[in-house]
């Protein structure tokens, strides 16, 4: 691959830029939005809010600046002459400007920015978050600098400058410090932006996990009701921390004292859980806010689930949270637990606590919530903590991610989704996160009668599975198909070390379990190894003579306990195998306990001898004694019911292990990807024509300034042209409609190859267009396409399809009829790293065809790479095209490249992007919208 570079993509921020929410350091939250002339008052008054030293920094002057200056600020109509961003807090019932920020064009490409913060909120980080939005506004208008004038001595906002990562230079003009920032993202400005990031929405969250106080607001004397519930839950857990009832008709529940309201409660609350009727929540989060509670959560239903009026009460709900500093769990929820010995909270109603341990769950249902908490108390699970995000309207999966990468509590990560809110953000999350904790996850919806069920419970569109798929494998998540599945993955992921390889060891005392287990390894792609001479040799010392040695090692029904412990040692501390499998079928009760023990002190003698870092997983087969655990000193081994479900655990866990081992993918941008050249091209369609296929010159033409390798050839408009074309080509040649109409050109005889001479080519072009006349298709030709024959080449294909929710899927399989026939496909979500593209070519099932299969040259692999990473980089940029296909690609030998040789784009309808931003590097096109610059909240 030539012409490659490095980009880095900066985070997606979870609103659009001109209007949505902040959260700041200290992990409160405000509002931020464009100025508009009615904010004059408001402007002025936080102007004169300011002390005299920050209205000198900001208007190097300490006196008020004059009205004329006031108007312009709140003028935002024309973002390519002046911007100016306003962050809100609501306070005395109006919604107060506490930090303002502004551009103003310099020239073409640069722009002048300054901001002020109100002096109550310096140190919450409010500068740079200012920063990063109007540098995103910025870039989208055409700008590819800022530049700025401040005092020396204004060591506030030369910090702000510092700390964006953004590269800066800095000279001195007569006292004062120059600064000039470059907007292009470098890999300083993302990794800064993703940590002030993560740190800003783990400490928004701490509140509801760390609580010192809990109000239950609609806490209830009725037994059956869901606010005596959550009462008797909290208080009967033990939660370390005061309790306070609110209920305006009790005076004590519970044995705590009931207070009529949340003015009533003495001292600081934390947390509030809302249980009252829908209508009144809005009046109890008004309360909550007066009361300055940093965190809610609103078990409430009847909100966006609902229906139109519930999604605008939702809407509203949303805006007050966040105006006024606080953070949301829900509505429509179940509750908050953490099992922190330290904390102990079970904020949810249900009287389930499960064990403590390393596993944090989030649910988007509470019944499955439920569930997944019942089967962690039955499977002895440890929990740290568990969310039922409900309605999602703030605290969202993205966010708990964040918390939970920071939290070392939580060792493993387990999601039930039922919807996306925004899948890029996820995939950018989950990708970091999953670097140092796994994920699971259960996603729902995959037929489509459960993606409409899903779609009329969370009120959320249903998202196409194959994309699901390709988001997960590309962030490193470990997909369950079921909720036992998620719980056998988190047992084993938490309680035991990653494979190192794929090797396992089987020890059993019954032959038919010891092969459904042999036989679901190796659907896992795990192989069990024939054990070496030396090893069976040591294993025939203790065995009886009728035991199997080679692996699995069947001890027989008669083994006991020292053949368990002696086997387990000798096996798991071998270096032949890099996990290890126990089966045990029950012979007799009176063995389980006695057999029990004996596995303990193998593994922990195989432990001793050097076997530290491989995992062991048991299969206990044993009625009436199902539950029994094991638990070392050092740790917990998993046990589980059935032979299959060990093997699909380590399965998972070294597909996992292997992603984590390699190194993270690199965005690459090329040097020669012609974007505006490409963006005309579709603008000037689109103008012309409205959505639709490019006619066959357009698409060559944009292929061949992407840089993308289009086969050589012309259009020819008659027969003639297409003979003097052919004869200049050389043949032999192809001949193919040319038609933005007729997708499937065969099936009207429009593709005639391997044609010798000028009058086969006249023949062809005469036969193609009569076979159109004859269907009454014949304006439908714009001419022919003439090509050279390519000769030799494994066929491939390239496609992209834009999924509703997910934005585009790339797709790469064998070409030609293999991809119908065979469906042997690999799809990935934009933007795709290099690593995304090698492992979407050596994922198909022929890939051995491109290697080289029984004299047949291998192909040009690193070619494809290339061909994969330019679409995904043009259809983020171009995000007009809705479709394309390439199909078939001519995979040449190595160093050969490869030929596109027939090649279809669809145009979209939607916003599109022209002017100076198209010139600038570095931006990713999204829906219309391009979003090059976020640094993150």
């Amino acid at each position: 691959m030539k012409h490659l570079r490095p980009l880095y993509v900066p985070p997606l921020q979870a609103d659009r830029a001109e209007a949505g929410s902040l959260i700041l350091r200290d992990g409160t939250t405000a509002a931020i939005r464009l100025a508009q002339p009615a904010d004059r008052t408001r402007v002025r008054e936080f102007v004169a809010r300011l002390s005299p030293e920050s209205r000198r920094h900001r208007f190097f002057s300490e006196g008020a600046p004059p009205d004329e200056m006031i108007a312009a600020l709140c003028d935002s109509s024309r973002p390519r002459v002046q911007l100016t961003l306003l962050v809100t807090r609501i306070a005395d019932g109006d919604a107060r400007i506490i930090a303002a920020g502004s551009y103003w064009a310099k020239d073409e490409q640069t722009a002048e920015v300054a901001m002020a913060v109100d002096d109550a909120f310096h140190g919450k980080g409010l500068g740079t978050l200012l920063l990063e939005r109007l540098a995103l506004l910025a870039i989208r208008h055409g700008f590819s600098r800022l530049w700025a004038v401040t005092h020396a001595e204004n060591a506030a906002m030369r910090e702000v400058f510092r700390e964006s990562g953004f590269t800066a230079r800095e000279a001195y003009e007569a006292g004062d410090m120059h600064v000039e920032l470059s907007l292009i993202p470098t890999e300083t400005t993302v990794a800064r932006a993703e940590v002030r990031e993560r740190l800003a929405a783990a400490a928004s969250l701490r509140p509801f996990f760390h609580p010192h106080s809990v109000a239950v607001i609609g806490a209830s004397r009725r037994s059956t009701s869901i606010g005596y519930r959550l009462l008797e839950a909290i208080a009967v857990n033990g939660f370390h921390g005061a309790v306070y009832p609110v209920n305006p008709k009790a005076a004590e529940l519970a044995g705590l004292r009931c207070y009529p309201s949340m003015r009533d409660i003495p001292g600081p609350v934390d947390l509030a859980v809302v249980v009252v009727p829908r209508d009144a929540v809005p009046g109890v989060v008004q309360e909550c806010a007066a009361k300055q509670i940093r965190a809610l959560i609103v078990i409430t239903a009847g909100f966006a689930e609902a229906g139109p009026e519930g999604a605008a009460l939702q809407a509203r709900l949303v805006e007050t949270v966040r105006q006024r500093g606080m953070r949301m769990i829900g509505p429509n929820c179940f509750g908050l637990l953490n099992t922190d010995p330290d904390v102990r909270l079970n904020a949810t109603f249900s009287p389930l606590f499960p064990p403590a341990g390393r596993v944090a769950m989030s649910s988007q249902s509470g019944a499955i919530g439920l569930a997944i908490l019942a089967g962690a108390r039955r499977t002895h699970l440890g929990i740290s903590s568990f969310v039922s995000v409900g309605n999602k309207a703030d605290v969202s999966t993205n966010d708990l991610l964040q918390y939970w990468e920071e939290d070392e509590a939580t060792g493993a990560i387990l999601l039930y989704m039922e919807s996306f809110g925004n899948p890029r953000r996820f995939a950018r999350i989950a990708r970091r996160v999953g670097r140092r904790k796994p994920i699971v996850a259960v996603k729902a919806g995959r037929s489509r009668s459960g993606g409409r069920a899903a779609g009329s419970h969370t009120a959320a569109l249903a998202v196409s599975d194959v994309a699901v798929d390709a988001l997960f494998r590309q962030t490193g998540v470990l997909r369950a198909d079921t909720l036992d599945d998620m719980l056998a993955l988190a047992a084993g992921l938490s309680q035991q070390p990653l494979p190192l390889g794929r090797r396992v060891g089987i020890i059993t005392n019954a032959g038919g379990p010891a092969i459904l287990c042999a036989d679901a390894c190796e659907a896992q792609n795990l192989t069990v190894p024939a054990l070496s001479p030396a090893i069976q040799r040591a294993l025939a010392t203790f065995l009886p003579a009728a035991a199997a040695l080679a692996n699995p090692v069947d001890l027989i029904a008669s083994a006991g306990a020292e053949h368990y412990r002696r086997s387990i040692e000798t096996v798991l501390a071998t270096d032949e195998i890099d996990a290890l499998i126990v089966l045990y079928t029950s012979v007799t009760a009176e063995d389980q306990a006695p057999i029990a023990r004996g596995i303990e002190a193998g593994i922990a003698n195989g432990r001793k001898r050097g076997a530290a870092a491989k995992p062991v997983l048991i299969c206990w087969m044993a009625e009436g004694d199902a539950d029994r655990t094991f638990c070392l000193p050092s740790e917990t081994v998993p046990a589980y019911g059935l032979p299959e479900t060990p093997a699909l655990v380590l399965g998972k866990a070294a597909a996992y292990a292997d992603w984590r081992a390699q190194p993270a993918g690199t965005i690459v941008d090329f040097d020669d990807l012609g974007l505006p050249e490409a963006r005309a091209i579709c603008s000037t369609a689109l103008a012309r024509r409205g959505p639709g296929w490019l006619t066959t010159d357009e698409t060559r033409r944009l292929l061949s300034v992407a840089g993308l390798p289009v086969q050589p050839g012309g259009l020819a408009h008659t027969a003639d042209e297409a003979a003097v074309l052919a004869a200049r080509i050389g043949f032999p040649v192809a001949v193919k409609l040319a038609s933005h109409r007729i997708v499937h050109k065969t099936e009207f005889g429009g593709v005639r190859l391997n044609l010798t001479s000028e009058a086969a080519v006249r023949d062809a072009f005469e036969a193609i267009r009569a076979g159109l006349a004859q269907d009454g298709q014949v304006e439908a030709m714009e001419g022919v396409l003439v090509q050279p024959m390519v000769s030799g080449g494994v066929e491939v294909m390239v496609g992209m399809t834009q999924d509703p929710s997910f934005g585009p899927l790339i797709a790469f399989g064998l070409g030609g009829i293999h991809v119908e026939i065979l469906g042997d496909v690999q799809f990935r979500v934009t933007p795709l790293s290099d690593r995304d593209a090698s492992d979407m070519v050596r994922s198909i099932k022929g890939f051995r065809l491109l290697t080289g299969y029984r004299g047949h040259p291998a192909a040009d692999v690193g070619a494809i790479e290339d061909v994969l990473l330019r679409v995904s980089r043009l259809v983020e940029e171009l995000p007009e095209i809705g479709e394309l296909d390439f199909n078939p690609i001519f995979a040449l030998p190595p160093g050969q490249g490869c030929r596109i040789v027939d090649a279809r784009i669809r145009l979209k309808g939607g916003t599109l992007v022209d002017g100076p931003l198209a010139t600038t590097p570095g931006c990713t096109a999204r829906h219309g919208m391009r979003l090059p610059i976020h640094i993150g909240i």
